[in-house]
């Protein structure tokens, strides 16, 4: 999707593809070995959740995160934002209010809507190059919603929610009635010395007031594999949202994703620390290119997630045009930031997730067209 759809997404297929939020490394040597062994099998039936399964999640989440989850509070998923979907239709009503973060990750504004609920807005406040919640408006915005869809870490900003963040988050919902849905689908790729705080964690009244949606996906690059599934404490909720995902006939596990987890979660640290350590290379030498080169265009550099949020708007272009300079002179497929809510007009999301020598291309290209466009 990532380099084949460039026609259909930009209209044209010379671009460089930093977009859609997944890697161009392949995922670790034991996950194709398992693939391989899996397909070997030759028979590929319905698949079913078992021990293995459940217990890879509960070892990785608890020597990742610190966190111990049972076994019987895991619901698998095609996606996250499938998740949501039967989320939405499981506990809230049309015309129900669903808070979000913007500027954030697009879907969430998509199935809120084409469920009939309405989006209400809890916009992120940035200063200095630092995005925090506005808390004083949330206090408000909470009065007038059923859910909140908690972006953590938060997708386009990069923002690891700190645990007296997410303390705060967790008793205004709490005491608005507000069902907290957290969305961390990007826990795995944190940068040192920040550190993901799973919402669940912050207490039992947290975790009964939580569903949080999780997935190798990101981490291992496993888009492809339909490897999510969703966790919470409280069995009502979880007895709630399993009967509406068999209703959506949502709760069908992959063959091939069930053993690519598996891999990737018994086998997957070393790797995956790797990747940290080049990603946070790459960002640095990224920042010293904007730095140093472009200096009119903000980097945001992330705490976490593989996406860099770039604030153009020192250049004076529209969203248009900001869009067709990107494409037509600058040969670059990122994200645009108004897809994220009008909070992102002016900025754009690219996607760092790919080997050092094509983003410096990238870099180069973005510079040449900037510098052009600055030629009297």
């Amino acid at each position: 999707m990532k380099w084949d759809g460039l026609r259909r997404r930009f209209g044209r297929d010379d671009l460089i593809p930093l977009w859609v939020a997944d890697m161009d490394f392949p995922s670790p040597p034991a996950v194709i070995d398992a693939l391989v062994e899996r397909a070997k099998h030759g028979v590929f039936g319905y698949a079913i959740q078992t021990d293995r399964y459940t217990e890879s999640i509960v070892q990785w989440i608890k020597a990742r995160h610190g966190l111990e989850i049972s076994p019987d509070w895991i619901v698998p998923a095609p996606g996250v934002v499938p998740a949501l979907s039967v989320i939405v239709q499981a506990f809230t009503e049309p015309g129900d209010g669903i808070l979000i973060q913007p500027p954030v990750y697009h879907p969430f504004r998509r199935v809120i809507e084409g469920w009939g609920r309405r989006v209400v807005e809890n916009p992120l406040v940035e200063s200095n190059g630092r995005y925090e919640m506005d808390f004083d408006d949330l206090e408000q915005k909470a009065k007038d919603a059923k859910v909140m869809f908690l972006c953590s870490p938060h997708n386009p900003v990069g923002r690891v929610w700190t645990k007296h963040e997410l303390e705060r988050v967790a008793d205004i919902c709490q005491r608005h009635g507000v069902l907290v849905v957290s969305d961390e689908i990007h826990a795995d790729i944190v940068f040192a010395p920040h550190r993901h705080t799973p919402f669940a964690s912050l207490g039992p009244e947290c975790s009964r007031n939580s569903i949080t949606c999780h997935a190798p996906s990101k981490t291992f690059n496993l888009a492809g594999l339909n490897t999510a599934y969703i966790w919470t404490e409280n069995e009502s909720l979880r007895t709630a949202y399993e009967k509406a995902s068999r209703r959506a006939s949502m709760a069908e596990l992959n063959v091939f994703g069930i053993e690519a987890m598996i891999a990737a979660y018994q086998h997957g640290a070393a790797w995956l620390d790797e990747l940290l350590e080049y990603l946070k290379a790459s960002l640095g030498e990224m920042e010293r290119t904007f730095e140093q080169e472009l200096p009119d265009i903000r980097m945001i550099r992330p705490e976490g997630t593989y996406m860099v949020w770039l604030d153009f708007r020192a250049l004076g272009m529209s969203d248009e045009e900001l869009d067709r300079f990107l494409r037509e002179e600058a040969r670059l497929g990122l994200n645009e930031g108004h897809i994220f809510g009008s909070q992102g007009s002016g900025f754009q999301r690219m996607n760092i997730a790919c080997p050092r020598s094509l983003l410096r291309q990238a870099l180069q290209q973005l510079q040449d067209a900037v510098s052009r466009r600055c030629i009297p």
